[in-house]
């Protein structure tokens, strides 16, 4: 069974984006920049040819690793979404022992921008707040200790 990989929409477009990007843009000013690097003679001492080689080959494992996860996407639309329990692509507001709030989206490792308010699944707060409901308090071990929080409100926009 392939594993699926959660993402909303705008994370799939996000990754389409970069996808489109790397194939019509990166790949093929890498391409000349080795075959420029070819042109000045010997390659084994060619520090330009070793370098867009080696650009080349994180772009292509890029391509790969965006096709793969693509493929085995499962997009999920918050505002298809409802109920009372902390869900992937679901808006939590928490707040910390000082009454201190603050609002995250749930969302996939590719989508994660906390400035933003954007924390992955995986992450150990993402991963402490799925399954539970408003008024739970959880825990999270983070490097500098536990912290607890708790929740306030879950949203689905």
């Amino acid at each position: 069974m392939v594993e699926k990989v959660p993402m909303t929409a705008a994370g799939h477009i996000k990754l389409e984006a970069e996808l489109k990007h790397l194939k019509h843009d990166a790949r093929p000013s890498v391409i000349k920049a080795i075959e420029e690097a070819r042109a000045h003679g010997d390659l084994s001492e060619n520090a330009e040819y070793h370098a867009a080689k080696e650009q080349q080959g994180m772009i292509e494992g890029r391509i790969q690793e965006i096709e793969d996860k693509i493929s085995r996407a499962e997009v999920i639309d918050p505002a298809d979404l409802s109920g009372d329990k902390v869900v992937f692509a679901s808006t939590v507001t928490i707040a910390d022992e000082d009454d201190k709030e603050f609002t995250y989206q749930i969302v996939g490792v590719d989508e994660v921008d906390v400035s933003n308010g954007k924390i992955s699944l995986s992450s150990p707060l993402g991963h402490a707040l799925i399954g539970r409901r408003v008024g739970d308090e959880v825990e999270v071990k983070t490097p500098q200790g536990e912290t607890y929080y708790e929740i306030v409100k879950i949203e689905f926009k």
